[in-house]
């Protein structure tokens, strides 16, 4: 049996060709994404265990510029720390925010993993973190080093002037050396700018102090024993561990990062192998109705039913495993690809080998070989019923009324229940209704792609006369084809349907909530401008200094981030705002007194939170700031929220004697004469065309708040292009087979009269008929879990209202019908060309 399972498949080899393909595609999807990530893992472990190599004990600290009460390590306590036995070196370290900015003006990296530390030379005036290639490490003010992809990307030579930002204004420094190093901002595609130590601590923290201290332990000397010895020198909260400890929690966070990359790229990769199911059946299903009397006479000749179902398993077994080599070996050059492209798109990856595991491997072939036998094993049970005496006809397995109408009634109930569940779970909203929503919708597709077949009779009625009265004969053909055998159209278009289901679900809830948030930002927003640092860190005071005395600035406030304390636990978030200019930039709307009192120092709040603490205008409210000290604020004013301000607004000036350091996250400008070039030139101006401040005018705010929405929704169209593909590739396998099967048929028409032209034109509308009622399938569904999503969320997004893309869903069912004539031409090309009297003569 085994002879004749390879020998079937070597006489089949053009028919399974889609099989192996859609199989192909899936393992390379599964083989590429495991490779990708233990590649990914293995690269940044080595370089976590490369950052650590000589540092026996890291100490850290969470001492910040501005925080006079969290403290850092002194000189005195380094000093110490040098002094304890076994320690070789000891090297202090502050690191904050750097940007550089490139020739014309622009931030050279992505500006949050932009760095600033300080060069602190150790024995020989050499820091053994770093390895200069060009020129020496900064040792005086007005000094800078600069890593060697950002001196290349900035083309700047060791002497020449560079521009650098920190959070206040930007300064211009000569360039003193040029190094490589393995940190990880680097890595990250940021940046790293080395100053004097003395010049860092002003920066980044305070005179004589340190944020961390490395440790590096003479030879023989122990880790653990040296730990043990800092740990009583150091200040209060301070933290030490050992290098080697470090490292490994530096591998675990990388892991554990890389686990929700691989999960997704898993997930759509399940989902592509779910495709594939349909197109292995349907391919298996086809065959065998082919090879009826091969069988039966097999089942004569005395196989039983167990070695008939064995042969057909093993034939899909050889596939999966042809299929899982070819597949294996694209998903390891489809993991060199995407190391390569992150690269790119600004990426760097720490060098290191391609790594091919055994588990990879395993996983690859387990899917493939898998996959393919349990597609093939319905069809092979059914193959095994088939008994002897169906080799005198051709007629066999004729599917019974009886277990349609069971078929039918099992995708009857899964359809209804599932909806019930998906119903259930938007009107429930919160996270169990969103797992409620997926179980739904699990249960709902299953139960759908169960009663395809039925449905494909009233659907493609709908499209009969149309192509009836549109192409004649040939859409009279093509209508009748694409429902001659309702099971083989379901299977087929089920493939597209699941695809299609998925990215419409995607584009409805994407969309709506992309015009929830573009509505919220013009309902909320007055201001011409916001002014932000690109790290995401606080703006410096000077900078809101600046901007107020900015040439065309008509109102200029900020959203100063502030901390109050209600009674004695309750926090309460706030914003320090200019009186009389944070009307100007936003659009509040007063419920209740009026916002002019925020002049007379009184504070606003949103309807929201004033209803959920018992607060009226004119209520006085005890607070607590973050200085500990306490002050009875009036309530002014109230006032529907802003998603861009927090719920309680405060003026600046009542902040201003309980914070050293303003935590200014933007500046929001209105101008005089509104939007345009020369207003956003006087900005930019008053800024000192600093590179590390972003400037972003209405428009700009739209694209920041809503343009993730987009970008993840190309992600998704294109991680789900898998699955379509794998769908268009069952088109063309049912075609090719079914030109295959009714050759005697189509030489009798021929032989009538249907020219070739006809003849391609009735199976190309076959394609698109299926395709389009696998389209109209997906799309509904699809729209009808959009919604529900959209629902269990609309809580928390003001504004909420369910959006169908019409012109989007409009396309995919164009592109459906596009995939129907592509997936044709070749079945088409092939029916055509059959000579119709060896056609007449086929069996």
């Amino acid at each position: 049996m085994f002879r004749t399972a390879v020998r079937n498949v070597l006489a089949h080899k053009a028919r399974l060709l889609m099989t192996v393909l859609a199989v192909m595609l899936g393992v390379a999807f599964v083989s590429g994404t495991l490779v990708f990530t233990d590649t990914l893992g293995n690269a940044f472990r080595n370089q976590s265990a490369k950052s650590y190599d000589n540092v026996a004990v890291a100490v850290t600290t969470w001492a910040e510029r501005g925080d006079e009460e969290t403290a850092a390590v002194d000189e005195e306590t380094l000093g110490k720390i040098r002094d304890l036995d076994g320690v070789a070196e000891a090297t202090g370290r502050v690191s904050g925010f750097a940007g550089v900015a490139d020739p014309d003006g622009k931030l050279i990296g992505n500006g949050w993993s932009n760095t600033g530390s300080n060069f602190a030379p150790g024995t020989g005036g050499k820091d053994a973190q770093y390895t200069f290639t060009e020129g020496t490490g900064p040792v005086k003010d007005g000094e800078i080093a600069l890593d060697k992809e950002t001196a290349s990307k900035g083309e700047y030579r060791v002497g020449a002037p560079v521009r650098v930002a920190t959070n206040g204004p930007v300064k211009e420094y000569t360039l003193s050396g040029v190094f490589t190093t393995e940190d990880g901002a680097v890595n990250a595609g940021g940046s790293l700018v080395l100053f004097d130590t003395d010049v860092a601590q002003r920066l980044y923290l305070r005179p004589g102090e340190f944020k961390d201290v490395n440790v590096v332990a003479e030879p023989g000397a122990s880790d653990t024993a040296l730990l043990a010895a800092v740990k009583p020198l150091l200040p209060k909260d301070a933290e030490a561990k050992t290098g080697a400890a470090l490292a490994d929690e530096e591998a675990e966070m990388t892991e554990s990062g890389l686990k929700s990359l691989n999960s997704m790229l898993l997930a759509f990769a399940a989902i592509a192998l779910f495709v594939g199911v349909f197109l292995i059946a349907n391919t298996f299903t086809m065959l065998i109705a082919q090879r009826t009397k091969e069988l039966a006479l097999m089942r004569a000749v005395g196989a039983s039913r167990r070695q008939v179902k064995r042969a057909i398993l093993l034939e899909a077994g050889v596939v999966g495993v042809v299929a899982s080599v070819a597949g294996f070996a694209l998903g390891v050059g489809l993991a060199v690809g995407l190391r390569s492209a992150m690269g790119v798109f600004g990426g760097k990856i720490p060098a290191g080998p391609l790594v091919v595991s055994p588990a990879s491997v395993a996983s690859a072939f387990a899917v493939g070989v898998l996959i393919t036998v349990f597609a093939a094993w319905l069809p092979a049970r059914r193959a095994a019923k088939i008994p002897p005496v169906a080799a005198m006809s051709s007629v066999h397995a004729v599917a019974t009324t009886k277990s349609l109408v069971v078929r039918n009634s099992i995708g009857g109930v899964l359809t209804l229940l599932g909806a019930a569940a998906i119903i259930g779970g938007a009107a429930q909203g919160d996270e169990n209704g969103r797992w409620l929503i997926g179980a739904g919708a699990f249960l709902a597709l299953i139960g759908v792609i169960v009663l395809i077949p039925l449905l494909s009779r009233p659907v493609i009625a709908l499209f009969r006369p149309l192509l009836r009265k549109v192409f004649g004969v040939s859409g009279k053909l093509a209508a009748q084809n694409a429902v001659r055998n309702p099971r083989r159209t379901g299977a087929t278009a089920s493939a597209l349907a699941i695809g299609l289901t998925l990215v419409t679900g995607i584009s409805v809830l994407g969309v709506t909530l992309g015009q929830a948030i573009d509505k919220m930002t013009t309902d909320n927003i007055r201001a011409d401008y916001m002014v932000s640092m690109a790290s995401g860190e606080p703006l410096d005071e000077t900078a809101l200094t600046a901007l107020r005395k900015a040439d065309g600035v008509a109102a200029a406030s900020p959203q100063r981030s502030v901390w109050l304390t209600v009674g004695k636990e309750e926090g309460v978030s706030a914003s320090g705002v200019t009186p009389g200019d944070v009307e100007k930039v936003f659009a509040l709307k007063t419920v209740s007194g009026s916002l002019s009192s925020l002049k007379d120092g009184e504070i606003a709040v949103d309807r929201k939170t004033a209803k959920s603490h018992g607060w009226k205008t004119g209520d006085s409210v005890p607070v607590t700031f973050q200085d500990d000290e306490k002050e009875t604020l009036k309530v002014g004013a109230l006032y529907e929220g802003n998603e861009f301000l927090s719920p309680v607004l405060i003026p600046e000036d009542v902040v201003d004697p309980h914070e050293t350091l303003a935590d200014i996250r933007e500046v929001w400008l209105t101008m005089d004469g509104g939007q345009s070039e020369a207003n956003e030139q006087a900005v930019v101006d008053a800024l000192g065309d600093n590179p590390a401040m972003s400037v972003m005018d209405r428009q700009g705010i739209r694209d920041m708040f809503g343009g993730f929405i987009n970008t993840a929704l190309n992600i998704m169209y294109g991680l789900l292009a898998m699955a379509l593909v794998i769908a268009v590739l069952g088109v063309v396998n049912t075609l090719a087979m079914s030109v295959y099967e009714r050759q005697q048929e189509i030489g009798m028409l021929r032989a009538i009269g249907l020219d070739r032209r006809r003849v391609k034109r009735m199976i190309r509308l076959e394609a698109v008929v299926i395709s389009l009622f696998g389209a109209v399938v997906g799309v509904g569904l699809g729209t009808f879990l959009g919604w529900a999503i959209g629902k269990s969320v609309s809580a928390s997004i003001p504004g909420y209202a369910l959006v169908i893309p019409w012109d989007r869903l409009a396309v995919f069912l164009v592109l459906a019908g596009l995939v129907g004539v592509l997936a044709s031409l070749w079945p088409a090309r092939s029916g055509a060309k059959l000579n119709m009297l060896t056609a007449i003569k086929t069996e």
